[in-house]
């Protein structure tokens, strides 16, 4: 009969786990900061569209075709959370606004009911 030897068991002690360095995070404010500041330095009555709103990024050192995919998700996180109003458009595509507070709104509505 042929003996078949043990399978070498690798020691735990020899395997070394290589730590991955952290991410820096970039210095300066956010993209949805910037997209704020944008959107409220504005003077268009009708809102800022996407096109318009990419290119002042771009004046403000973002590279926007990299991040692309995170403006779009940052405009459409700041239309869900109240901060910007879409005037027209569907999505992360339109133009947009700074979003008036609800309770203005609501005053104004109370006023049209009397």
């Amino acid at each position: 009969m042929t003996e078949v030897a043990p399978a070498a068991v690798r020691s735990s002690a020899k395997l070394s786990m290589k730590k991955s360095a952290s991410r820096t995070r970039k210095d300066g404010p956010s993209i949805s900061k910037l997209i704020v500041d944008a959107v409220a330095d504005s003077k268009e009555r009708k809102g800022v569209s996407l096109a318009a709103l990419k290119k002042l990024l771009a004046r403000n050192g973002v590279d926007v075709t990299k991040s692309n995919k995170r403006i779009n998700s940052a405009i459409t996180k700041l239309v869900t959370g109240g901060s910007l109003s879409r005037t027209r458009g569907t999505g992360a595509s339109g133009s947009f606004k700074i979003a008036k507070p609800k309770q203005q709104m609501r005053k104004r509505e109370q006023r049209l009911v009397l």
